[in-house]
């Protein structure tokens, strides 16, 4: 039987034939069951309002349960990823308490951030690649609390890689996620400018690094390491970098690691004001950095293979013409990872989500893209496919 539904009335297992109501031009790729509550939020935020559906084949919450047993590795790792996104929001929490007791001129509680850190090196250890995920469905208005999150959970996930001692690989963290503290001393007209900024605004702007030495040093508890690693972020192997142009010899392992994780984070974070680049650009521009004797070109190799050359979460275009998030890299085939495909470039519509294994399948990665080429939220499309399974 067709019944006229309200989207407020539509639940999942219900069988969608056509969309009756809408303010826009939304239109099915064709009619299809429910399978989770991101599809009825989806068409919500296309502004449809009334459905029709076939009762007949509504299906029946037990089938549900019977059914997504099947799907037991999808369901873990549904559970990884929230478990993720709850350590990124709390990491976020306490990283505006730090910028709030910095500005006040408070000492710094280093104990939320030590738990918060070891539950992000924790997670990285069972599930690299729920974190790295989350890095790609970041806020644009909020650069300044997820970038110091996004530099830790990289170098973290590069230490693992590098095969680093976990009591290293804990002090690197913390370091990390101290490292720009002190830009909440910069005026919000030099840190949030979108254009170019002047030869004195900049001078003012590197003077965050100076006020994030400061400040950690101040903090009870932080370890030499965790110090030296926030301190180089910003030097540069030919003696460029600032704020004390720290010789090449003397910038340690541990620093050049960092400086690599600051501008790849950096490059590929989308801003209120900049769009971030691809994975495969910033790969590129590290690259010359490193020709350019500013990183370290042998860590930058190791960087690049650590993260993977289309990173879990990051979106891609397929020779289909269909667009693809992945979702598992494949070591022994690094160009040719597991995605899920789930929009049209030429329909420039959504599509039932298939999963491929790019290893086995005709179609391939033509490049990587940004959500925002296609007037799509990344956010919205994670939500859909990896959130609610």
């Amino acid at each position: 039987m067709l019944i006229e539904k309200e989207l407020s009335e539509l639940t999942v297992g219900h069988y969608v034939v056509k969309i009756i109501q809408q303010e826009g031009c939304f239109s099915l790729t064709a009619a299809g069951h429910i399978k989770s509550k991101a599809v009825i939020n989806h068409l919500k935020s296309k502004n449809v309002h009334r459905v029709l559906i076939d009762d007949s084949k509504t299906l029946l919450s037990s089938s549900h349960e019977k059914s997504a047993t099947v799907d037991a590795p999808s369901i873990v790792k549904n559970k990884e990823l929230k478990h993720a996104k709850a350590i990124f929001d709390q990491s976020k929490s306490i990283q505006k308490k730090l910028f709030h007791d910095a500005l006040s001129g408070s000492c710094l509680d280093l104990s939320p951030v030590v738990e918060v850190t070891n539950k992000s090196i924790d997670a990285i250890f069972n599930s690299p690649d729920s974190l790295a995920c989350m890095l790609n469905i970041r806020e644009k208005d909020e650069y300044l609390l997820e970038h110091s999150v996004a530099v830790s959970v990289y170098i973290t996930i590069f230490s693992r890689y590098l095969d680093l001692e976990r009591h290293i690989i804990e002090q690197l963290s913390i370091g990390a996620f101290l490292h720009d503290i002190g830009k909440i001393k910069i005026p919000d007209k030099i840190l949030n400018k979108p254009g170019k900024l002047t030869v004195d605004e900049f001078t003012i702007m590197k003077t965050h690094a100076n006020h994030s030495i400061a400040i950690i040093k101040e903090t009870p508890g932080i370890s030499a390491l965790s110090l030296e690693v926030a301190a180089l972020h910003h030097e540069k192997l030919d003696g460029s970098g600032y704020p004390f142009q720290v010789d090449g010899e003397d910038i340690s392992q541990y620093g050049r690691m960092i400086a690599i994780c600051d501008i790849f984070d950096a490059l590929t974070a989308t801003r209120v004001y900049k769009e971030g680049f691809t994975h495969g650009k910033a790969f590129s521009i590290l690259r010359e950095l490193a020709k350019q004797g500013q990183l370290d070109a042998s860590l930058v190799d190791h960087f690049i293979k650590c993260v993977g050359v289309f990173p879990v979460g990051s979106l891609v275009q397929l020779k289909s013409n269909k667009l693809a998030l992945v979702q598992e890299r494949n070591d022994k085939d690094p160009i040719n990872p597991q995605v899920h495909s789930f929009y049209s470039v030429k329909l420039n519509q959504f599509l039932n989500k298939q999963e491929i294994d790019l290893s086995g399948s005709e179609d391939s990665i033509v490049k990587s893209v940004r959500a925002e080429e296609f007037d799509l939220d990344m956010k919205q499309i994670v939500d859909m496919l990896l959130m609610e399974g």
